[in-house]
């Protein structure tokens, strides 16, 4: 990825909360827990799931701008999900917790030398290094991906409230 490129990303990836924030404007109260399949997630549960994987991103983040990068942790989201009871999290904490941490990452990710991003990791979910470029691939679109789920539930929610 070239320098502009990766300011680009930069830049979306400090976006991020206020894209779900605008989002999240969106879905009536009445909506926040429904879940279009049993096994897929609701508005709520998205939003834990985003700050939980937002504060092992900024780890990641952290290990990879020194170069100490080591083997990363994996985890399954899913089971997070379920045995963590994202349902019983509360969603102003998970909010602060998301914005704080994007702040904070981005301001770290704009002040850090080029050779930074140079640096890699072991994911155990890849089998190719991970370096500073795919995390920043992953998690600049982390956030609109999951704008585009929360949009997708509100539809499923709207079409199941007309039946």
């Amino acid at each position: 990825m070239n320098k502009q490129e990766r300011d680009e990303k930069i830049e979306l990836y400090g976006r991020g909360y206020d894209l779900l924030k605008a989002a999240l404007a969106e879905v009536p109260q009445d909506a926040m827990l429904f879940k279009p399949e049993p096994k897929e997630w609701s508005v709520h549960e998205v939003v834990i799931h985003i700050a939980d994987s937002e504060a092992n991103a900024a780890l990641r983040a952290r290990l990879l701008a020194v170069g100490k990068g080591g083997t990363f942790m994996a985890y399954d989201q899913d089971e997070w999900a379920i045995s963590l009871k994202y349902h019983e999290h509360n969603l102003d904490d998970a909010l602060k917790t998301t914005r704080l941490v994007r702040k904070t990452t981005y301001e770290l990710l704009k002040r850090l030398p080029e050779d930074a991003f140079n640096t890699s990791a072991v994911h155990p979910q890849y089998e190719e290094p991970y370096t500073f470029d795919r995390w920043l691939n992953i998690y600049s679109g982390h956030i609109p991906g999951h704008v585009e789920q929360i949009k997708n539930n509100v539809e499923a929610w709207h079409k199941v409230k007309k039946k």
